[in-house]
């Protein structure tokens, strides 16, 4: 994985942690449900159909995401984003742009 797919990923180990440490209090790695999110929602961008045109989960008109994970990550999302311009602001404000630059392609 690289470029903006390899981004996409640390994005979502960020989020994935900041969740993780704050809801299981789990500080050093990941608990076992959320190391079990971060390879699925890994395993499915690494197989995204769209590669570096991939747009933003939320955007996307293919939703490859089983509904239980697809929860999951909105929760995780939900929770973890305002607190990411905090913890990783860099990250944060590049994925707002990369949302943005999709949404307005349509």
């Amino acid at each position: 994985m690289e470029g903006r797919l390899a981004r996409e990923r640390r994005t979502l180990e960020a989020m994935i942690a900041i969740y993780c440490r704050d809801r299981h209090g789990v500080a050093e790695t990941l608990c076992a449900e959320c190391a079990d999110l971060l390879d699925y929602a890994s395993c499915r961008l690494e197989n995204c159909p769209y590669g570096t045109e991939k747009p933003p989960c939320s955007d996307c008109p293919i939703h490859c995401y089983r509904p239980a994970y697809r929860e999951r990550v909105r929760e995780v999302m939900r929770h973890s984003g305002p607190r990411m311009l905090i913890k990783h602001p860099l990250l944060a404000i590049l994925h707002m742009i990369d949302g943005r630059r999709f949404k307005g392609d349509r």
